[in-house]
């Protein structure tokens, strides 16, 4: 629903004619002023908003194609509609190549004028609509929103600005939380693909008997419940950007295939034979150590080589400590414009315990406590009351464990192993606690507990206080 009536400017020299067109209009609803001349125009123009302006082709002094060039460099939004009894193929082109939405000729239908009116209102919020949506993105996807003003998060700003324009594969490494997509989109936006779409997909969080549909398509009756065809991600994505999150729980047989569009661009839906050329830039993002996959055969070589033309490696928040001020206050004002909540400031207790805090969850855990802080929140400055009481447990001090290396040296994975397998039966093999106390995500513990292959009831006995 529009705030205001929309508004039109009738200008014609013929008395007649233009009361004629502003009634038809006054009667639909329309807020209808009206001009005998282009000077009386241009001047009401100068100090008014409009939406909207209908002239005639031929007046005195300054014509119907002179005056549609003026509006439009008043404003290039406002539609011009051009009407004269004088209807040329010349004149038509003319208006057309100056910016004109329709051109009409004497004497209207009413059901045409209001059709076209109709018409080229919706023209002009649509460009309006599009122009606003634009500089939302902007705004939110700009370098200066992806908040560091940290070394490590400086060089890579430095990174996106050199390789966006570019149409290279992009694998951007970063543990659980750390804005691997929000990267991915800022690099999108910032490239030649900017117009087309951006599409995202998590490989962990899809069972790989979709995963492969869900990608790549599939055919009518290809599998159970494949009642008809389906297009893929890469298909959606053609001429856009595909971000496959997770890319390290890629199930092996579908790593073969994605190879394949990386080489060759070209893909075949499920039970289909058909080949399908697609133009896709992939990133890919992960938080496993994919050489290492690579090594234990759980990650393909070649693919690895396709996926990794330029690495991006994003710092957990515990690495870059000194960006969390500046996060903070970016997500207390957005939050609090979210929730309708004014907070003015935030304590320097509070602070110094969001500082000391290890953030296995990383940004997005920090912005989930803001959130939730300023939701609790009722005096207008956040307090350590605000935040969650895991904020308050004393860490264990490092120093105080024996981290002696004997002379014959130690297995660093056996340490590991033992540490992890310490916290879990401390926990009573809660993950997400264990994680906490490991200071690592819940993501990252159940992959060391597949990779050691623990299990409850092997574990070692917690010692008897």
């Amino acid at each position: 629903m529009r705030e205001r009536p929309e508004s039109i400017l009738v200008i014609d020299d013929e008395k007649l004619q233009r009361e004629i067109i502003r009634d038809i209009l006054k009667y639909e609803g329309y807020q209808v002023t009206i001009a005998g001349s282009s000077q009386e125009a241009l001047e009401f123009l100068s100090r008014n908003l409009i939406d909207l302006v209908i002239t005639d082709l031929r007046m005195p002094e300054v014509d119907g194609i002179e005056l549609l060039g003026k509006v439009k460099e008043i404003n290039p939004e406002i539609g011009v509609i051009v009407v004269t009894a004088y209807g040329s193929v010349e004149s038509a082109v003319e208006a057309m190549k100056k910016g004109a939405f329709h051109y009409l000729t004497k004497p209207l239908g009413k059901e045409e004028l209001l059709l076209i009116v109709q018409r080229a209102l919706e023209n002009k919020w649509l460009l309006q609509e599009n122009r606003l949506l634009r500089r939302e993105l902007e705004e939110r996807y700009q370098f200066h929103n992806l908040i560091g003003s940290s070394p490590r998060m400086q060089d890579v700003f430095k990174v996106i600005e050199k390789i966006a324009p570019s149409d290279s594969t992009i694998l951007i490494y970063g543990e659980s939380g750390t804005g691997k997509e929000l990267v991915a989109r800022a690099i999108h936006f910032y490239s030649k693909r900017k117009d087309h779409g951006f599409l995202a997909i998590n490989c962990a969080a899809i069972p790989d008997t979709l995963l492969e549909s869900e990608m790549f398509g599939h055919e009518r009756g290809a599998f159970s419940g494949a009642y008809s065809q389906k297009k893929g991600l890469f298909e959606e994505a053609h001429q856009g950007t595909l971000f496959l999150d997770e890319i390290g729980d890629l199930d092996i047989s579908l790593q073969a295939k994605l190879l394949r569009v990386l080489q060759d661009g070209e893909i075949k839906r499920v039970g289909g034979t058909k080949v399908i050329t697609v133009d896709v830039r992939v990133i890919a993002a992960t938080n496993k150590d994919l050489e290492g996959e690579m090594q234990e055969g759980r990650f393909r070589q070649d693919l690895y080589y396709r996926l990794n033309v330029v690495p991006i490696f994003l710092p957990s928040l515990r690495e870059r400590k000194e960006d969390i001020p500046l996060l903070v206050d970016f997500f207390i004002k957005k939050i609090g414009k979210k929730l309708g909540k004014v907070i003015e400031r935030i304590t320097p207790d509070a602070m110094n315990k969001l500082l000391d805090y290890s953030w296995p969850g990383n940004v997005r855990e920090l912005e989930s406590v803001i959130e939730r802080a300023v939701l609790l929140n009722e005096s207008g400055v956040l307090q350590s009351r605000d935040l969650p009481e895991k904020l308050s447990v004393p860490k264990t001090q490092v120093a105080g464990l024996d981290l002696a290396i004997p002379d014959e040296g130690i297995s660093l994975p056996e340490v590991e192993r033992t540490l992890i397998e310490n916290a879990l039966v401390k926990t009573n093999w809660s993950i997400k606690r264990a994680s906490e106390l490991l200071g690592i995500t819940y993501k990252t513990l159940q992959y060391r507990i597949q990779k050691f292959h623990l299990k409850r009831e092997t574990s070692i006995k917690q010692p008897a206080p």
